[in-house]
């Protein structure tokens, strides 16, 4: 018997702490129905900051404004921090000088879309900015994270110093803020069902369950 098939379309951003734990807890309800739902991914861009300059900003000192405090910034990033663990994310916002514009890694991920290997280059983007503290603002560093992935380190080179995918970067924005979404992570399924927020992986799995006609069987 054929197994029903959903598509999710997630709008995220790469330096979107809860996004990133969103995409984890996802995947793990991607792999509780899979002998009974087959899961198709795939990613849609969105940025959070997007009159961030083109050269970044200092990190904790943009957060510390955006929060309100020092001690505010502690609490929140020590509490997404221990979120993130507890879904096997290790994140270290030590090591994150520069808070970047994404346009570009949106761009990269457009790119890497049309190598088969969108999934791939999301990760590699989210763990060199959250774990590993790479500055996503320099070309270089986005071409070592592409390379990672497998893809040609000159083809990267010479797409990032084009044009290339930046209208279908900017049309994707502007049509996910014509779908009502300003927030981030955001889960579209099947066209149909949106599902806002970091949400339990039990929550995804049990709507898969659902929504594509198989009884649920998922428990918190």
């Amino acid at each position: 018997m054929t197994k029903p098939s959903i598509k999710i379309d997630v709008v995220s951003d790469v330096v979107c702490p809860w996004c990133y734990i969103g995409k984890r807890r996802l995947e793990k309800a991607v792999q509780q129905v899979k002998d009974q739902v087959d899961v198709i991914i795939e990613y849609h861009p969105f940025e959070l900051n997007p009159e961030m300059p083109a050269e970044g900003r200092n990190q904790r000192d943009y957060l510390v404004k955006k929060f309100g405090s020092e001690a505010k910034y502690e609490q929140i990033t020590g509490h997404v921090t221990a979120t993130a663990a507890q879904e096997g994310l290790a994140f270290d916002f030590s090591k994150q000088s520069v808070s970047p514009n994404t346009r570009q890694s949106h761009r990269l991920i457009y790119f890497a879309k049309q190598q088969g290997k969108q999934l791939a280059m999301k990760e590699a983007l989210m763990k060199a900015y959250f774990t590993d503290g790479v500055d996503l603002t320099k070309n270089e560093s986005l071409i070592q994270v592409a390379t990672s992935v497998g893809l040609d380190a000159n083809e990267v080179n010479t797409f990032l110093h084009s044009d290339e995918g930046l209208n279908e970067v900017i049309a994707e924005e502007k049509l996910n803020v014509q779908r009502g979404i300003s927030g981030v992570p955001f889960f579209i399924i099947n066209n149909q069902y949106g599902v806002s927020g970091a949400q339990p992986s039990e929550v995804f799995a049990n709507a898969f369950l659902e929504i594509s006609g198989v009884s649920s069987g998922v428990k918190s």
